[in-house]
């Protein structure tokens, strides 16, 4: 019985991980749609709806919204997709992709409290989808810190 009770909590511990690295692919994957949306209005020279308020235009219009002619909004992209990608693999029990989940996250939040810097110290103006986008990596770095390491890691 001891056997049991032994394998018992780490069975749970591993449903919670699972849990909390599901609810960070669903997130991830909330932030891909708002940078894909962001991008594509970059690529197009569509401008974004944002019920009459102009940050958006001047956030996204400005010199700070491309990186070497790039839009950061596909750096955005690239970010959630690969934080979304190394969410599930690390739900499913890959180990090796935690490391790469923790990397992109502390990335993307190094990147998003540039983003808000410029945004308001620099531009004095606030983009509602860039503000999305910085929520939901908060929320991906507060995932990050919350989510312990698995028992036996060298983290």
């Amino acid at each position: 019985m001891t056997r049991k009770a032994k394998r018992e909590p780490q069975a749970r511990g591993t449903r919670g991980r699972t849990f909390l690295y599901a609810f960070a692919a669903v997130i991830s994957l909330a932030g891909l749609l708002d940078a894909t949306y962001l991008t594509v209005l970059a690529l197009t020279g569509e401008t974004a709806t944002c019920g009459g308020s102009t940050g958006c235009f001047e956030v996204l219009g400005s010199v700070y919204a491309r990186i070497a002619g790039i839009p950061v909004a596909s750096f955005g992209v690239l970010g959630y997709f690969s934080a979304f990608s190394f969410a599930i693999f690390t739900g499913f029990g890959y180990e090796r992709t935690r490391k790469l989940f923790v990397l992109t996250v502390w990335a993307m939040f190094a990147m998003t409290l540039w983003l808000l810097y410029v945004q308001a110290f620099v531009l004095h103006s606030f983009c509602r989808y860039c503000l999305f986008s910085a929520a939901i990596t908060f929320l991906l770095a507060g995932l990050v810190v919350a989510t312990p390491p698995p028992r036996g890691s060298e983290d």
